[in-house]
């Protein structure tokens, strides 16, 4: 079933997303390093921020941008915040 509508484009693309969040979940729990573990966070909060950003799209709800737009912020600081305690603490959480 191919979506036509370009809000059902839009939703398709966040069902598809939502699925790589998953396996990259896998990834942050099970990472093998620290630093996989950190990434894949990271990546996860990102994914998040396009997920809100398509629904928002797909459902014509302008107040999920919002939405994004502070998890993208705090998404930030927590990198910021991870790396630092990181690079104190000689690499190793």
């Amino acid at each position: 079933m191919i979506p036509t509508d370009i809000n059902e484009i839009f939703l398709f693309a966040a069902a598809i997303f939502v699925l790589l969040a998953i396996a990259m979940f896998y990834r942050a729990v099970a990472g093998p390093t620290t630093q996989d573990r950190l990434l894949a966070v990271n990546v996860l909060g990102t994914n998040t921020v396009v997920i809100l950003a398509l629904l928002a799209a797909g459902l014509d709800q302008p107040w999920f941008l919002d939405i994004a737009l502070i998890y993208a912020l705090l998404n930030f600081l927590m990198a910021v915040a991870i790396s630092k305690f990181t690079v104190e603490r000689g690499g190793v959480l």
